[in-house]
């Protein structure tokens, strides 16, 4: 079994996150490196504000207290609430495929890889729940390109089924759709904490349509195995606004 370390998944720190101060003084960072810095605490920021207060509510202000930026380097590096949230969505989804990207390779199988996949998908939201909330519940509310890149995300799932048995058109969507509407049904009642209780029966929800019942019901039986992701530290909240 190997470890999986989570990347810079937004929510996984607090947008003040000290060890993310921009120092001033003779070893001052450089623009780019203050730019950068300052998106990744926006990013954070941005999912706690969501997660907290809903995207209806949440104030660009909001955004810029929980990170310690200033609102004109906000709208420096975003041309509003709308445009860092899906910056933000775009970033966080892509750490997320790209984690199940990698245990999809170090499979054996198309049917252990698409399992060891999703069982990241589960851990990984497990472990910052803010993003769960942020990328499948809020993201009704952020208006329809949003929506868009959500259809857009949930379309390159299908990398995951790519050597599975022929089937007939439109049933890995099909089979995607019920995954994250169910996936979705637990996130806003409050249950991401039992998201990886989902493995074995979406498991076999998943198998049964292209290798029938008899092949997926060993689903059922399966405890989690394979890759544990380890859950980043997340920093605490500080007064200081850092520019």
């Amino acid at each position: 079994m190997t470890n999986v370390v989570i990347g810079p998944l937004p929510g996984a720190r607090a947008g003040r996150d000290p060890a993310r101060a921009i120092k001033r003084g003779p070893r001052s960072m450089t623009p780019e490196a203050v730019a950068a810095t300052q998106r990744e605490r926006l990013y954070d920021a941005l999912v706690h504000t969501v997660a907290e207060k809903g995207y209806a509510n949440a104030r660009v202000s909001d955004i810029c207290t929980a990170a310690g930026v200033t609102r004109p380097a906000f709208y420096a590096l975003f041309a509003g609430k709308e445009d860092a949230f899906l910056d933000t969505y775009r970033h966080g989804t892509g750490v997320v495929l790209r984690l199940m990207d990698a245990a999809y390779a170090e499979a054996g199988d198309w049917r252990s890889g698409a399992r060891a996949a999703l069982k990241v998908l589960l851990d990984v939201l497990t472990s910052v729940p803010a993003f769960a909330t942020m990328a499948i519940v809020e993201i009704d509310a952020a208006g329809l390109l949003a929506r868009h890149e959500r259809t857009e995300l949930l379309g390159r799932f299908a990398r995951f089924f790519a050597e599975a048995p022929d089937v007939p058109d439109g049933l890995v969507d099909t089979v995607v759709g019920g995954v994250y509407s169910t996936i979705y049904r637990y996130v806003s009642a409050g249950r991401v904490a039992d998201l990886p209780e989902l493995l074995p029966m979406l498991g076999y929800f998943m198998m049964a349509p292209f290798v029938g019942r008899d092949g997926a019901i060993s689903e059922l039986a399966v405890q989690p195995a394979g890759e544990r992701v380890v859950p980043p530290c997340a920093a605490s909240d500080t007064d200081g606004v850092f520019h």
